[in-house]
């Protein structure tokens, strides 16, 4: 189970959207609609994430956050600004929860002694079949 838990209300507060124009093919409706959304998050001065948790984000994320730690996402994939917006916030909440995922750490363990045996009973069964399969030797 995940340690970390999101103060999903708080960090939404915190998330701020900038509407601009998206690019590509659109005609005219490209040309006068600001479609794309542009969503920012401070992850440094968020409230809504305990030290934690910012730290674990920062090293995590450390590619895709400006030199002033700012995670920057946007999405231009519909033509209506209103999803785009409810897409970029999934999609936020989305790496913010695999970024926090810890993995289960390995334990590392050993064949047992049977599964050894009967690979290697296995591996001489192949070796026989495949020495009987020669011409015999007529010196």
């Amino acid at each position: 189970m995940n340690a970390f838990k999101l103060n999903r209300e708080q960090i939404i507060r915190e998330l701020q959207f900038k509407a601009i124009r998206s690019s590509g093919a659109g005609g005219q409706h490209v040309n006068k609609v600001s479609s794309k959304v542009e969503l920012t998050f401070d992850l440094k001065s968020s409230g809504g994430l305990s030290n934690s948790e910012k730290d674990r984000l920062l090293l995590k994320l450390d590619a895709r956050l400006t030199k002033d730690g700012v995670l920057l996402l946007q999405c231009d994939e519909a033509r209506s600004q209103h999803k785009n917006k409810a897409l970029v916030v999934t999609r936020f909440f989305d790496l913010l929860k695999k970024a926090l995922e810890v993995p289960k750490k390995r334990r590392p363990t050993k064949p047992s002694k049977a599964s050894v045996e009967k690979r290697l009973k296995s591996k001489k069964k192949d070796s026989n079949k495949k020495a009987y399969r020669k011409k015999p030797d007529l010196d």
